[in-house]
């Protein structure tokens, strides 16, 4: 089943359940989120997915866009604690640095709930759950993919996420961890693309002109699906055949990679989930509605795609990023 039909039907199933939310008075909740910003389709589809499961339980959603900064998202959690809103959801752009302003939070008695991202914090009850993908089994299901295509023999280059980000270290771990059994297998250079395109290709570029044109070069392995786009329009410019010369996998299922696949520029891609919003608020509700504590971990799912499907699951996700 593809992600769409599992949203469908998530959709249709949260909506049946409407009127029984009605009850919970979840139309009554105001909710903060402190949204990372819009460096990839991913998050831009996270962020349209937000608002239509916001809007599907008459919650009233109110987004703060921190350019990729965390100085604008301790700013907008500060906001949204003086505006007495009824949860935060946050979505970390880093993972330290959110102790401070998650006490003044939980002193103002307002739950928090992480979205797609984890933090770093000796104090867990300064978050009410974390609605997340399992990243290093992303990285993982990347790593043994690659090893299985090219029999565990590969020179590896690494598109890295935002430093100091969740997904760019445990993404980076998995990986790491499962080409780690093959000898033959080595990263040969490694550098942070931010998660944006421009800074996948040009960091692509680099490598290329570092290693022969690209010529000693088997594969290249991105944190995301943007910077990985970036990439394979450097290794076009390079003269060489990305999917073929230069082999990609990499991570989020965004419209655009499976375009790329179809078009046999790229090989594989991760699934990471937009929706991580629809779990996080149904917590809330039950949260508020009698005090029904969630997990302290909500783990959405993910799962490899391969190029056979995916001129179909380019067109089933278009139209939501």
């Amino acid at each position: 089943m593809t992600l769409i039909r599992s949203l469908r039907r998530l959709l249709a199933a949260t909506a049946l359940s409407a009127v029984a939310l009605s009850a919970a008075h979840a139309e009554d909740l105001t909710i903060g989120f402190s949204q990372i910003g819009s460096e990839s389709g991913w998050r831009a589809a996270e962020t349209k997915v937000s608002k239509i499961e916001a809007d599907k339980r008459g919650i009233d959603l109110k987004i703060a866009d921190a350019q990729q900064k965390q100085e604008n998202q301790i700013k907008a959690i500060r906001s949204f604690i003086a505006q007495g809103v009824d949860a935060i959801f946050l979505a970390p752009v880093v993972a330290t640095g959110w102790d401070a302003v998650l006490a003044e939070a939980k002193e103002a008695e307002i739950p928090v709930v992480l979205l797609d991202r984890t933090i770093d914090t000796p104090d867990e009850s300064l978050y009410l759950t974390a609605v997340t993908s399992d990243t290093v089994y992303e990285g993982k299901v990347a790593g043994e993919w690659l090893a299985e295509k090219t029999a565990g023999k590969c020179a590896i280059v690494e598109l890295q996420g935002t430093v100091g980000s969740s997904p760019a270290i445990n993404r980076k771990k998995g990986f790491d961890e499962a080409i780690a059994v093959h000898a033959e297998m080595k990263i040969i250079r490694t550098q942070s693309g931010d998660f944006t395109r421009a800074k996948g290709k040009e960091v692509m570029e680099s490598f290329l002109k570092a290693e022969n044109g690209g010529k000693n070069i088997c594969a290249v392995y991105a944190h995301n699906d943007d910077m990985m786009i970036g990439a394979i329009q450097a290794i076009k410019e390079a003269g060489l055949k990305p999917g073929s010369d230069i082999l990609t996998i990499s991570i989020d299922a965004v419209p655009d990679i499976f375009k790329a696949m179809a078009d046999g520029e790229a090989n594989a891609t991760v699934e990471l989930t937009p929706n991580m919003a629809g779990p996080a608020l149904d917590a809330i509700i039950a949260y508020k509605k009698d005090g029904t504590v969630p997990p302290k971990w909500i783990q959405t799912e993910s799962r490899l795609y391969l190029p056979d499907t995916a001129a179909a699951e380019y067109d089933a996700r278009k139209d939501l990023y």
